[in-house]
């Protein structure tokens, strides 16, 4: 009999950031949003002590919860030995192939309560698997919700590199007092739903980033300015690439639709091809 990893106190380490989700009626939102049925195969990132992992467990066919904290997931790893429908993997969720926790022909969905220090990149990092989920429906800082969901005049690097895969929206907001131990911010559901294709036809991602970075590397500055830097060519060559794109050189980059960096991006493959 394996001993009870249960019988140890765990304090919530701050190196983690980790702040445990204890409130459920927050749990029936973000299984609501996420229309989690007997069918659905779950990926659940930073389970910490289960609450939102029970309840998935009790709806979904499957559920796979990767944490990171090796006592957290013994601890998993013990309640759920005998339930063969959920698997605990030990993991940094920003570095585990997506394919290894879910078999490229199966679909499936994220539901989490995600690291606030970790957030971006590891929806980003299921949102450019080559095997995406369907739907995500998590957790994040609300400053980092808004950041995903931000309409042109508000846009973000981020915007755009969760715009370009899918449609995010906030489902509602979630008090410090939902947390234990609650945290100095708001936090806010995010929900998902997933292109099957990026928004944007590209030969590589890299590229398309490529302009959207340079775009935002001075973000206070007007595109004119901030694409000389950032592309490190001519203030005569910015100037084309926003004519043939039909973009004001004096807008800024956070006023841009995903449309117009598309344009913006074949306008550069364009000139430099």
């Amino acid at each position: 009999m394996p001993r009870n990893p249960q019988t140890a106190a765990l304090k919530p380490k701050k190196s983690l950031g980790q702040h445990f989700l204890t409130d459920g009626r927050v749990v029936g939102r973000i299984l609501h949003a996420a229309e989690v049925s007997e069918k659905d195969h779950v990926v659940e990132v930073g389970p910490g002590r289960g609450i939102l992992t029970r309840a998935l467990a009790a709806r979904a066919k499957r559920v796979v919860a990767v944490e990171m904290d090796e006592e957290l997931a013994d601890r998993l790893t013990f309640e759920f030995q005998a339930i063969d429908s959920v698997t605990v993997v030990t993991g940094d969720a920003r570095e585990l192939d997506v394919n290894a926790l879910v078999s490229p022909e199966t679909s499936y969905k994220v539901v989490a309560n995600l690291p606030y220090y970790a957030a971006s990149p590891i929806v980003r990092r299921f949102l450019e698997a080559s095997h995406k989920p369907s739907l995500m429906v998590f957790m994040v800082q609300r400053e980092v919700a808004r950041s995903m969901a931000a309409s042109p005049g508000d846009m973000s690097l981020l915007s755009v590199a969760v715009q370009l895969y899918g449609r995010p929206r906030i489902v509602s907001y979630v008090p410090p007092r939902a947390f234990r131990p609650a945290p100095k911010v708001t936090s806010a559901i995010v929900r998902i739903d997933v292109f099957t294709k990026p928004a944007v036809a590209f030969e590589r991602p890299e590229d398309f980033f490529d302009v959207v970075r340079a775009g935002f590397s001075a973000p206070r500055k007007q595109l004119r300015n901030s694409l000389t830097h950032g592309l490190a060519i001519s203030s005569e060559a910015v100037e084309g690439l926003l004519r043939q794109a039909d973009i004001d050189p004096r807008r800024r980059a956070e006023t841009l639709s995903l449309e117009e960096w598309d344009l913006l991006y074949r306008a550069h493959r364009a000139q430099v091809s």
